[in-house]
């Protein structure tokens, strides 16, 4: 590609904000050129704006510090220097819904972290390397928006990520029945342990409502577009409790399967290691090279060893093991602010750029 498509971040000073900066450093495909937030950064430079709350491992890129803050309100004028926008924005769910259905209208995509557009019926929920068929209802949503170009999509919520992908891999066994508990870290709440003391050493066993959207995203991923609309699966029933748990990154999940076709250990393994979705085959810039491993040891896969692995954007699933009452169970992690947020949007992105869904204005 010659010339890189310039990205705006809405929201771009926040946690999942920072996050979309940092892993945008350098990329191939795509340059922040604008970042836009609330009001009361407007005119502040990004380096001054994140000065003193930089969440970030990296220092702030070299090549955003001093681009000026635009006000997130001023739709027209913040669309008219993108080739499309990264949504992160902090608001309640109906401005946001607004707010970003107001940027496609000017012909602008919107690729969103957001929950607001998820249940929207002709908005695609897409893990690219499990269903990026499901951006084929993007033609009926432009329709309803009037648009030629402009639309939204939207990835799904992080506490999915360590689970759903092991599901996929083993679809042809037919898991109907799943009973999952997530354990998840602070970043998931936009906190860092200096912001949030009360989570050191602690557990809370309520994360406000989460555990609806565990149980029911998958099964918008794995449903069917008819009539224009995505209609979700029936299956595979989910139950699920989501826990606060004192970690920085990294959401695990411990998760127990029935399955209407038997399977025997050694291919619900074989299946994980060989799965392979478009991103792979499409050598995708944010794409793991193994969107899956399984790891044999009896203590993987911890936080701290394997949450990085590939850029954070790969599934690390273990501990596969016949149970009592469900046919098996395993533990699954991600890395929850970039396979589930802001790198899952990335890999959104560059999906719809290589199916010609996001190009250059004009």
């Amino acid at each position: 590609m010659t010339e890189k498509l310039r990205v705006g971040i809405l929201g771009g000073t926040g946690m999942v904000g920072q996050r979309f900066i940092a892993l945008l450093e350098n990329h191939p495909w795509f340059e922040v050129t604008t970042i836009a937030a609330s009001p009361r950064s407007e005119g502040l430079t990004y380096e001054e704006a994140v000065k003193g709350r930089w969440k970030m491992d990296t220092p702030v890129p070299e090549a955003v510090k001093k681009i000026k803050i635009m006000n997130v309100n001023e739709v027209e004028k913040v669309a008219s220097t993108v080739d499309f926008v990264f949504s992160a924005v902090d608001m309640s769910k109906d401005e946001i819904k607004s707010i970003e259905e107001a940027y496609a209208k000017t012909e602008t995509p919107v690729v969103s972290n957001n929950s607001a557009h998820r249940w929207t019926p002709d908005v695609p929920m897409v893990i690219p390397e499990i269903n990026p068929e499901h951006f084929k209802v993007i033609e009926h949503q432009k329709k309803r928006l009037g648009t030629s170009r402009g639309f939204i999509a939207v990835k799904p919520n992080c506490s999915i990520q360590s689970y759903v992908p092991a599901l996929e891999a083993w679809k042809e066994f037919q898991p109907y029945e799943c009973v999952i508990t997530t354990y998840q870290a602070i970043s998931g709440a936009g906190k860092d342990f200096k912001s949030w003391p009360e989570m050191v050493e602690n557990i809370i066993p309520y994360i406000g409502g989460e555990e609806e959207k565990s149980e029911q995203e998958p099964l918008k991923i794995w449903g069917k577009i008819q009539d224009g609309v995505i209609l979700k699966a029936e299956e595979p029933k989910i139950s699920c409790q989501c826990l606060r748990v004192p970690v920085l990154n990294g959401h695990t999940a411990a998760a127990f399967v029935k399955f209407k076709n038997k399977p025997t250990k050694e291919q619900l393994i074989e299946k994980l290691e060989s799965y392979r979705g478009f991103p792979q085959e499409a050598d995708l810039p944010m794409a793991p090279k193994q969107f899956i491993k399984y790891f044999d040891e009896d203590d993987r896969p911890q936080v701290k060893a394997d949450v990085d692995r590939d850029k954070g954007m790969g599934i690390s699933i273990g501990r596969i093991r016949e149970d009592s009452i469900y046919d098996f169970k395993f533990v699954g992690l991600s890395h929850n602010t970039i396979r589930g947020a802001a790198g899952g949007a990335i890999l959104c992105a560059e999906t719809l750029k290589a199916k010609g869904y996001i190009g250059k204005k004009g």
